[in-house]
């Protein structure tokens, strides 16, 4: 199992030559020239990232503060779960971005990826802004102990904390493959449950500031797929052998460990005992999101009989300001705006673009 290579924190000798560019294993001087980037894409993501910027404490959430206490108490017990499993997920991006980025040798990814840690560290304030708003000092305080104490949380949790921890403890080429799908996972499998609870909860008329919130979130979180679909298409051109027949069964492995979780989260945090959703319907959507990922990092979708979209109205919330934008295609239309990419807004049957 080939190591990864590591770089001086400054190498003015690096060969910096088109070929000798690589998203790992590379060459280079850590100097940024983000007009000379080898990714045309990566420069278009970038200026949607920054474009995206936004302060959680601008969304108003008085009203939410009083719904929360006139949920239902099923209502109220997933909206518990469900804020501390999302919090813990974006404290755990924030903690180990840079455990990916140390090996990545083409300055303007890292940058993305500073970014990306960067919102991640935003989303976590922005689920304890929504929590000093709406829960009591003692409420709040019990909520964020339940991604830490609950039994089936920290099992739940667990999964990929290992996959992490695997990659600090063994930093080979093929693990960091492994921890790209596993960041990839967390990304695009592990917040959808929560997310589509939230929006239910406002096409309810409920809570609506915090859907507000998890709408900003999920806008920063698609460019966060993008970032790593981008990094799989790439290192797939670059290190082509990297991807032989045993890696993408693993990776698929990966994929429906990850599925079952969520869709267990599902049951387990929601069930059927929310108006407007189902332990089945959200298990649909899992795996209708799963072939979608799947299908745009080069990998063969694992659910062929799903091919319709259980949520379509989750599509209401994903839509920002009307626009589309495909980073790994030439045109890119109000870029600075737009977060609808055609990797998450999922419109119509499986795969339409």
């Amino acid at each position: 199992m080939t190591e990864l290579k590591t770089t001086k924190l400054f190498n003015p000798d690096a060969d910096t030559s088109l070929e000798n560019r690589l998203l790992i294993s590379g060459e280079t001087t850590h100097m940024m020239i983000l007009s000379d980037n080898k990714y045309p894409w990566s420069n278009k993501l970038y200026q949607t990232m920054m474009g995206n910027f936004w302060i959680p404490e601008k969304i108003t959430l008085t009203a939410d503060k009083q719904q929360y206490a006139l949920l239902s108490k099923d209502e109220q017990a997933a909206y518990d779960k469900i804020i501390s499993f999302l919090i813990f997920l974006d404290s755990l991006q924030t903690k180990n971005l840079p455990n990916i980025g140390e090996f990545v040798t083409l300055p303007e990814i890292n940058l993305l990826l500073t970014i990306q840690q960067y919102q991640e560290a935003l989303h976590s304030q922005s689920y304890g802004y929504i929590l000093e708003s709406v829960a009591s000092p003692e409420k709040k305080a019990e909520i964020y102990k339940i991604a830490i104490n609950d039994k089936f949380l920290r099992s739940r949790n667990k999964y990929i904390v290992d996959h992490y921890q695997e990659f600090i403890n063994n930093q080979s080429e093929r693990g960091f493959v492994k921890v790209m799908m596993a960041n990839y996972l967390l990304e695009g499998i592990y917040f959808y449950a929560g997310f589509t609870f939230f929006y239910n909860l406002a096409r309810n008329g409920k809570m609506t500031g915090t859907a507000q919130e998890i709408k900003y979130i999920n806008r920063d979180e698609l460019t966060h797929l993008a970032l790593f679909q981008g990094m799989f298409r790439e290192l797939r051109k670059e290190r082509p052998e990297l991807f032989d027949a045993a890696l993408e069964a693993e990776l698929a492995d990966m994929m429906r460990s990850a599925v079952e979780h969520e869709i267990e989260w599902g049951a387990y945090a929601i069930g059927d005992r929310i108006q407007g959703l189902s332990a089945e319907s959200i298990a649909q959507y899992i795996k209708y999101l799963s072939n979608f990922r799947m299908k745009r990092i080069g990998l063969d979708p694992l659910y062929q009989e799903v091919v319709d979209d259980p949520f379509p109205w989750v599509e209401r919330f994903t839509d920002f300001n009307g626009a589309k934008t495909d980073f790994f295609e030439e045109d890119v239309i109000n870029y600075s705006k737009s977060t609808k990419l055609n990797l998450g807004g999922l419109k119509g049957k499986f795969g339409k673009k």
